[in-house]
């Protein structure tokens, strides 16, 4: 009788965990939202954009580089061909993408695309690309040399290091220097699913150079986007599943002290930042629930949000698009130039618009 009351009382034990935990990742999810429709005027859709464009970010004259073709697991992958990265013109007004030829010693069958940043040389104006690349499911930051006058990209080298090993995105802050952010904590897929269940808070952001290679940044239950303010001395790291950004001063060594987080209401992926006025534009996921499950009956919505004055003591926070789906599906990223408006997602379209 006693051996029965204590199993019955660790099953009840184990029951109530688990409704806790369902409950706590319900929340995290934000699986009961429903968004109410804002969209912009003169809304289109970027022809040739079929499989994504999950990360995308400008030049100053208004070239865009293109992160196409992701293939994630537990997510949906309607291409079995490798990733491209395309360039588009946002000042040409037929806005056609161009796949970027890859030029060198580079595995291009296996090249699945994420994140990506683009840094420019002051000492001669070269523009290096960083992807974050996971070939076979892996995870590893490629450095690209851009050749406008061929639409091309020059491969240079390959990074692998054990702190890079589930990279989402990047920020580039030399010409071989970088800060990144990892997603999960573990590498296999099982107990990836098991860190937001349990509530780990095991990811971070790790910094990189061929000197120093360490871990600046932890505490995240994910870290998904990354990005820089205009002056350099801070970061802004995407607390996706606590619906927060991070923003964080770069200290003389690297390494990242907090300053404060910004509550967004939405799961925003990846960040980027204006060069003039340093607002942020983030690229969102309305409800985890139904980004996780793809029903294609039922599809997860896009939405875009803008921080303005994110310094400041009252950084004021702005819904600037949504769509429930039936436009758009899983947005994760927003870049503004010259009264524009790009937006990627994971694995659907890329839309175009006009600012109001």
């Amino acid at each position: 009788m006693g051996k029965l009351a204590i199993l019955s009382l660790a099953v009840i034990s184990l029951a109530a965990f688990i409704g806790e935990r369902l409950f706590a990742l319900r929340h995290l999810s934000l699986s009961s939202r429903e968004l109410t429709q804002n969209y912009l005027p003169n809304c289109h859709v970027i022809e040739g954009i079929e499989y994504g464009a999950e990360d995308i970010t400008t030049l100053d004259d208004g070239l865009a580089f293109l992160s196409t073709g992701l293939k994630y697991p537990g997510l949906p992958s309607y291409s079995d061909d490798p990733g491209k990265i395309y360039s588009l013109n946002l000042l040409d007004s037929d806005l056609k993408i161009k796949a970027l030829n890859i030029k060198g010693q580079f595995d291009k069958g296996s090249f699945n695309p994420h994140g990506i940043s683009v840094y420019t040389d002051v000492k001669d104006g070269a523009i290096y690309l960083f992807v974050v690349n996971h070939p076979q499911g892996k995870s590893q930051v490629e450095i690209f040399r851009f050749v406008e006058d061929e639409n091309a990209l020059q491969y240079i080298r390959t990074i692998r290091h054990e702190l890079l090993q589930n990279v989402n995105d990047i920020v580039a802050v030399g010409t071989e220097s970088f800060y990144a952010t990892n997603d999960h904590y573990f590498t296999n897929e099982i107990l990836k699913v098991m860190e937001p269940l349990l509530s780990l808070s095991w990811c971070d952001v790790v910094y990189y150079s061929p000197q120093t290679v360490q871990v600046v940044a932890g505490g995240f239950p994910s870290a998904n986007g990354i990005n820089i303010s205009p002056d350099k001395r801070h970061l802004y790291v995407s607390n996706i599943l606590k619906h927060k950004i991070s923003v964080m001063e770069i200290q003389k060594n690297t390494v990242l002290s907090h300053v404060k987080e910004v509550d967004v209401g939405s799961l925003c992926d990846n960040i980027e930042v204006d060069r003039e006025s340093g607002d942020l534009w983030l690229g969102c996921h309305p409800n985890g629930l139904k980004f996780m499950l793809s029903d294609p009956n039922d599809p997860p919505g896009s939405e875009v949000i803008r921080i303005e004055n994110i310094l400041s003591e009252k950084p004021r926070v702005t819904q600037v698009y949504s769509d429930d789906g039936s436009v758009i599906i899983a947005s994760s990223v927003a870049t503004p130039y010259e009264g524009k408006l790009l937006i990627g997602t994971v694995y659907q379209k890329a839309l175009i618009c006009d600012l109001k």
